[in-house]
């Protein structure tokens, strides 16, 4: 087994075990609470230059397979877990999560109190972390870790560079403002809607020009109020006035923006699949993934109404438009299969069906 260490910026430092790729990496350390999922949740565009820690104590049991990546990519920075598993299942076929994050270059370690790290995140709230594999490396990573971070526009680094049609035949289309979008809701659309896929910064009247008949605003990385977001901000508020806008995460974030609300950073966030949300008179078990969230104060005089909450820390869910289609979740919406379930696909059924 190959030491690595763990380096805290506030100078802790912890030994475990490396695997995965050999390299040294930091960033913001964020945790999940999916007992299963490791992959989707590594190839998850919104996890893009974070390392990630699972607060299940063990990942690899069932193998990586091709069939669950959510894009193209590990977006993770890296991977922290209790334990991980050389000799996982065959029932999937595939390849050890080992084998997996050395072929895509990301490190990992394990050997790790991930509870602790976890009770951390939750005290101290989100902190910057360094995997090392080499012990005359730490201390030059302490000092890198006390420098100010840079301030990247991470959905310029996540978002389509052109414009990706899917055609399915069902004769009505539904435009996706890429954040950093996941296979998982492409393929949900194009089950009842041909699809067109938008880079983050193209032009309103580009959108407008597809015949898209209504307009998502995908999930993905980052600060929505990033300086590198403007241009996104300005389209969704132009698209609003003409079309339906549905806002899904940091598209929520973003459409709230453009109606003047403003969005700040969260203590830890939101990462994972148990986070509770009241909608009316029924609590619904969502999964989630984001370090921002909406001022409800600042909703006052927008035109936007809080109508989802969070049940553990009150923060907004979800939201609607007193006059216009103009909607936004904070979670991931369930697939049009739950379509009692599926706040996004009967939010499309309605503003589709009334076009007609």
């Amino acid at each position: 087994m190959v030491q690595a260490f763990l380096v805290l910026e506030n100078g802790t430092v912890l030994e475990g075990v490396s695997f995965g790729h050999d390299s040294a990496v930091l960033g913001d350390m964020v945790f999940t609470t999916c007992m299963s999922g490791y992959q989707e949740s590594l190839t998850d565009p919104a996890y893009k230059g974070q390392i990630l820690v699972s607060a299940f104590p063990l990942a690899g049991d069932y193998g990586v397979s091709d069939r669950y990546d959510r894009s193209g990519a590990v977006h993770a920075a890296g991977f922290i877990v209790r334990e991980h598993s050389r000799e996982p299942s065959d029932m999937y076929g595939g390849v050890t999560l080992d084998d997996y994050l050395r072929s895509n270059k990301v490190p990992g370690i394990s050997g790790i109190d991930t509870r602790d790290l976890v009770a951390m995140i939750r005290s101290a709230g989100t902190i910057r972390v360094a995997i090392v594999r080499d012990e005359a490396g730490v201390d030059a990573m302490k000092k890198k870790l006390k420098e100010k971070a840079k301030d990247d526009n991470l959905v310029s680094l996540v978002s389509s560079k052109d414009v990706k049609k899917i055609s399915s035949g069902k004769g009505t289309a539904i435009g996706i403002i890429d954040c950093g979008v996941d296979r998982g809701l492409i393929g949900d659309l194009s089950e009842l809607y041909d699809v067109v896929i938008f880079p983050h910064d193209t032009k309103a009247a580009d959108i407008k020009a597809s015949g898209a008949r209504a307009v998502i605003v995908s999930n993905g990385p980052g600060d929505p109020s990033h300086p590198g977001m403007a241009s996104t901000v300005k389209t969704v508020k132009e698209l609003s006035s003409s079309l339906p806008v549905i806002g899904l995460s940091l598209g929520a974030q973003i459409v709230a923006l453009a109606f003047g609300c403003v969005t700040e950073r969260m203590k830890f966030g939101h990462h994972g699949c148990n986070q509770p949300v009241k909608h009316g008179s029924r609590v619904h078990i969502t999964t989630q993934n984001h370090l921002y969230t909406i001022n409800i104060k600042s909703m006052d005089g927008t035109g936007l109404v809080a109508d989802q909450m969070n049940v553990n820390d009150g923060t907004l869910e979800g939201f609607s438009h007193k006059e216009l289609p103009v909607y936004g979740i904070q979670y991931y919406p369930a697939p049009p299969r739950y379509e009692r379930d599926s706040f996004l696909y009967n939010a499309l059924k309605k503003v589709t069906e009334a076009g007609k």
